[in-house]
């Protein structure tokens, strides 16, 4: 086999390198992938990151190639060192994401591609004279953030590379719809459907006091970007009143929020915690939820 080679990338590499990101996405979280426009359209901005995304100065990627075929890419940003930027963002460089094919007996390159691009993405950033070096793994997918537990072999190069995990570790979790619990009247409480930060809140009050919400997100993709996420749901905010807990109204709304979500066509549901919060992981699982996994937030170049 020829040695692989590192080149940025150019507009015929999409469809492959659609297809490896696509890799990615499906061992993380199950029918969704992203089109070809998706992935073209997050390389020129990201529309979902409506406060970083302003920030960003200068965009690269890059990819590593081998016999004609995209084996590994990776997309990087530098952050503008102006006082409109968050501190810890000023004058940075990130690796916004870095995929590649795991190593394998009959394809025991795929180590060397990897590293290659590493060291190439590392020169961009030393070429940019970035002030601190971070990395990611927020492909153009939804639910896809942090570095997954699910990417062995991308963390491997990570750590390989100098990168270390200095941030929290989140828990994703994944209920089927159908499986949440049932509506069931409460006595003197009522639910009121709004708008809220995150997408669509059911407020539950008794009189005119609020005891608690829940918001739900219907909305993972732009419509325009073609992302294959129908019938997925996620969880923007769960909020219950101190004085109103141990009474199950958790379960009161997510009874809510499924019956909405049904109507909606949606049939999956997401939800995110902090892997140290036991008590809302315990209560998610009871109600109908499973861990999908587990993604470790913020690394940042710190070589030994």
């Amino acid at each position: 086999m020829p040695a692989p080679t590192v080149r940025p990338y150019r507009r015929d590499d999409r469809d492959q390198l659609t297809d490896l990101i696509n890799a990615h996405v499906a061992a993380v979280v199950p029918g969704v992938s992203v089109s070809v426009n998706t992935v073209l359209s997050d390389l020129e901005r990201q529309p979902r990151e409506f406060i970083t995304d302003p920030w960003v100065a200068e965009r690269a990627t890059l990819v590593a190639e081998q016999r004609r075929y995209v084996v590994a890419a990776a997309h990087l940003l530098r952050y503008r060192s102006g006082d409109e930027v968050a501190e810890n963002y000023r004058d940075a460089g990130e690796i916004d994401w870095f995929v590649c094919r795991p190593p394998a007996s009959f394809r025991p390159d795929s180590e060397e591609a990897a590293d290659q691009l590493m060291a190439a993405c590392l020169a961009q950033l030393a070429r940019w004279n970035v002030r601190v070096r971070y990395a990611d793994g927020a492909v153009p997918a939804p639910v896809v953030h942090g570095l997954p537990r699910n990417w062995p072999h991308i963390r491997v190069v990570y750590e390989r590379a100098g990168f270390r995990h200095v941030g929290d570790t989140e828990v994703i979790l994944l209920a089927q719809v159908a499986a949440l619990p049932a509506p069931a009247p409460r006595p003197g409480t009522t639910i009121e459907r709004t708008l809220g930060e995150c997408g669509t809140r059911f407020t539950a009050h008794a009189g005119t006091r609020a005891l608690g919400f829940i918001e739900v997100d219907t909305h993972l993709a732009r419509p325009e970007r073609h992302t294959r996420a129908g019938g997925l749901a996620d969880i923007g905010n769960l909020h219950i009143d101190p004085s109103s807990h141990g009474e199950g109204l958790e379960h009161r709304l997510l009874a809510e929020a499924a019956a909405w979500l049904r109507l909606c066509g949606a049939d999956r549901l997401l939800a995110y915690e902090q892997a140290d919060d036991a008590a809302a992981i315990d209560l998610l699982l009871g109600a109908g939820f499973r861990e999908l996994t587990r993604t470790d937030r913020r690394w940042e170049h710190r070589p030994r």
